[in-house]
């Protein structure tokens, strides 16, 4: 009996995987958007055992992709095949909070969120609340 293949990313890869694309998304990563990434890895319980260091390997993997015509299709391949079910509010709860962490949205990150609620399957009414509550933590 052979031992089964590792996946390729880590549930934790697939989560930073989002944050970065939401992030790179309107072409313009900014400061604030990579302190929210950066915190959000080092105090979330889910990223409890994850190497930081994958950061910057999760960051060119969405770069490389994202300069594929078909990159988004394939970020989102690798995270349907990686991502736990159970992950995927916490997914679209971290993309809200890097989108809105400096303090506006572009409309390509609007079309990345709604994209993303569409692969993962986010309720609406639960969609609805991921964002009311990201806009409300970053309220200035």
């Amino acid at each position: 009996m052979t031992e089964p293949v590792p996946h390729p990313l880590s549930p934790q890869d697939c989560l930073v995987a989002i944050m970065v694309a939401i992030s790179a998304s309107d072409e313009n990563i900014r400061t604030a958007e990579l302190v929210k990434i950066q915190s959000a890895v080092n105090m979330l319980p889910v990223f409890a055992d994850y190497d930081i260091d994958r950061i910057n390997n999760m960051s060119q993997i969405v770069f490389d992709l994202f300069e594929q015509e078909d990159g988004l299709d394939a970020l989102f391949g690798l995270i349907r095949d990686n991502l736990p079910d159970r992950l995927f509010e916490t997914a679209y709860a971290l993309a809200c909070d890097v989108a809105a962490a400096d303090g506006s949205l572009a409309e390509t990150e609007l079309r990345l969120l709604e994209e993303i609620r569409h692969e993962l399957e986010i309720d609406r009414l639960h969609a609805a609340a991921i964002e009311r509550g990201a806009r409300a933590r970053h309220v200035t």
